[in-house]
């Protein structure tokens, strides 16, 4: 008959446990996963729940006043100088200060910005949120997007246009 040895010096492998460098590997790799789906996620939360801060951006880039919606303008009487007309919700990076002409430039655009410095600075303007001939003659400051032109310097779509005179 064989008496089992009691004593406490003895150790008994433990089956199944992986070696040290395999856990550092495993765990780099789960970091790596979780860093790529929170990015994932974070992408794909931001198309479902956007932030939309336009409206405010749009007052703030203005100099003073609200914007009122170009649908409120019938008729040139119904303009007040130091008010803006145009789109509310979103914000426009170019701007130009002039007079409203009828007429594009070189067949390009509705009407045409007579800027300071004579023809080489006049820009052609068009827009889908405002009427343009109801400016016609006064100065204003115009709010808008540039787009591509080959015929004229500067062509502008206008999203806000504010009466100055």
């Amino acid at each position: 008959m064989d008496i089992p040895n009691l004593s406490q010096n003895q150790t008994i492998p433990i089956l199944n446990q992986p070696a040290p460098k395999e856990t550092q590997k495993n765990s780099k790799i789960i970091f790596f996963i979780i860093i790529i789906l929170a990015i994932v996620s974070g992408f794909w939360a931001s198309r479902f729940w956007p932030i939309n801060n336009s409206k405010n951006s749009v007052l703030t880039n203005l100099t003073q006043g609200n914007v009122a919606s170009a649908d409120s303008i019938k008729s040139t009487s119904d303009l007040v100088v130091g008010q803006s007309y145009g789109d509310t919700g979103k914000t426009f990076t170019d701007s130009a200060t002039g007079i409203v002409v009828a007429g594009g430039i070189n067949g390009e655009g509705t009407h045409t910005l007579q800027r300071e410095g004579g023809k080489t600075q006049n820009a052609a303007l068009t827009s889908s949120t405002a009427d343009l001939d109801l400016f016609v003659g006064k100065k204003v400051e115009i709010k808008g997007e540039t787009n591509s032109s080959t015929k004229a310097g500067w062509f502008l779509d206008v999203g806000i246009i504010k009466i100055l005179e």
